[in-house]
C-alpha cells in the first residue's frame, strides 16, 4: 500500500496549483466537448445526458494520461516549453485512449479518423496555452 501511495505522490502534487490546473483541464475538455457538441447540431442544453456521454471518455483519456506523464506535477509546468512538449503527447495519448473507449460497443460515439484529427488539434489549442499560461506564472 505505502509502496502505491508513493507511486501516487510522484504523479500527482497535492497542492492548491495542481488542484487549479486539474480544474482548468477539466473546464477546458468540458469547453471542447461543448463546442463540438454544438457545431454538430446538438447544444448540450438540449441533451445533457449525450453531451455527458461525449465528455466522460474524453476526460477518463486525460487523465489517464496526465497521470502517467506527471502532469499534475510542478515539473509539468516549470517553463513555458517544458509545459508544452509534455501537455501535446499527454493530449494525443489521451485521445487514443477515449477513441479507444468510444470504439466499445456500449460506449456511444465510435471512431473517425477525422475526429481524431480534430480532437487532437481542438484539445491542443486549448489545453497547450493554459497549461504554458500556467508555466509562466507560477513555473521556475
Amino acid at each position: 500500500m505505502i509502496q502505491v501511495v508513493g507511486a501516487i505522490d510522484r504523479r500527482v502534487d497535492r497542492t492548491g496549483l495542481s488542484a487549479l490546473v486539474a480544474a482548468g483541464d477539466v473546464v477546458l475538455i468540458g469547453l471542447f466537448v461543448a463546442i463540438g457538441e454544438f457545431t454538430h447540431g446538438s447544444p448540450p442544453w438540449n441533451a445533457p445526458v449525450a453531451a455527458i456521454e461525449a465528455f466522460v471518455p474524453f476526460l477518463l483519456g486525460w487523465l489517464l494520461a496526465a497521470f502517467v506523464g506527471g502532469l499534475y506535477t510542478a515539473d509539468a509546468w516549470k517553463f513555458p516549453l517544458r509545459a508544452f512538449s509534455w501537455t501535446a503527447p499527454a493530449w494525443m495519448m489521451a485521445v487514443l485512449i477515449t477513441m479507444a473507449i468510444r470504439v466499445l460497443p456500449f460506449v456511444p460515439g465510435g471512431v473517425a479518423l477525422t475526429f481524431v484529427a480534430v480532437s487532437i488539434g481542438v484539445g491542443l489549442a486549448l489545453l497547450v496555452p493554459w497549461r504554458m499560461t500556467i508555466a509562466w506564472l507560477y513555473g521556475g
